[in-house]
């Protein structure tokens, strides 16, 4: 026992357990990028497989349009002869010399004021009347037949009587386009409004919102794509309303440049102006959908 205890007693202490180590950044790992030629590559595709079809079909098009006009008998120009008629009006798109005489800028954002202001309180108004009628069977079945009746009234038909109401061209006109362009409004919406999920409204009367917190948390994001399509409907037939409506009011705009050019025996301008037009309404078709993109997106969300 005792040589047992003195060999213990003489063994080395036993070393102390060493500390650990502080724990060292965890750097996040590279993220592999794809090589730009390729991506670039693949963009350039996409782009000419969107572009280059529709400039083949207007080449055609044209190409057609050149052959069949080309000749000294042709009631309608060729593209040429529209290009050379017309060169000075298509430059300088900002001359103002007074009265009606002004360039094509001015004729086309005179008619677009007009649109703008028409077209806003037609969706206000019809975003509106839609919820009612879509939220209201009893609205729904008073003002649906009205509604369904009125929409199929061609829009020059509205001009009489708005200039027998307003006495004034401009007011006339506005509502020329508020009368054609709200009734896609009111119909998608209330479309929208009818098909609503039932949970959506179940679980607001278990929160017991407000009707302002269910038509702005519940009603308005539900609905957003049918106001859109609507909206998308109602800004073509707005212009085309002041289109055919400017023709009889008279003063600057697009459509009454077009009625002067005929008048005048200017079918090129004619021409070019209907152009101008087509540009300008598909424009304004991208603009709304794009801002329904960006609506539904952020109220899906």
């Amino acid at each position: 026992m005792t040589q047992t205890a003195q060999i213990v007693s003489e063994a080395p202490a036993s070393a102390p357990a060493p500390k650990p180590k502080a724990a060292g950044r965890v750097l996040p790992l590279p993220v592999a990028r794809p090589p730009l030629g390729p991506v670039l590559s693949r963009l350039a595709v996409e782009a000419a497989a969107r572009v280059i079809p529709p400039l083949i079909v207007l080449a055609l098009l044209l190409v057609a349009w050149q052959l069949l006009c080309s000749s000294p008998a042709s009631s309608l120009p060729s593209p040429l002869k529209v290009l050379d008629d017309t060169w000075d009006f298509i430059i300088d798109p900002f001359y103002d010399n007074g009265g009606v005489d002004k360039g094509a800028f001015w004729q086309i954002a005179t008619s677009l004021s007009r649109v703008a202001v028409g077209f806003a309180l037609a969706a206000v108004v019809g975003v509106a009347l839609g919820v009612l009628i879509g939220q209201s069977v009893w609205a729904m079945r008073g003002l649906d037949p009205i509604f369904q009746v009125l929409r199929t009234i061609p829009p020059l038909a509205w001009l009489p009587i708005s200039l027998a109401g307003f006495q004034q061209a401009e007011p006339s006109a506005i509502f020329v386009i508020f009368i054609t362009s709200i009734w896609p409004i009111v119909i998608n919406t209330a479309v929208g409004v009818r098909n609503i999920p039932q949970d959506y409204r179940n679980v607001a009367a278990v929160l017991r919102l407000s009707p302002w917190e269910v038509f702005t948390k519940i009603t308005l994001p539900a609905t957003v794509p049918y106001i859109f399509t609507g909206l998308r409907i109602g800004i073509g037939l707005s212009w085309l309303a002041i289109i055919a409506a400017e023709m009889l009011i008279g003063g600057v705009g697009i459509g009454f440049f077009i009625w002067d050019a005929w008048n005048s025996s200017r079918i090129s301008d004619i021409i070019v102006a209907l152009v101008y037009v087509g540009l300008v309404g598909f424009v304004l078709d991208r603009l709304i959908g794009f801002a329904g993109a960006l609506v539904a997106r952020g109220t899906s969300a």
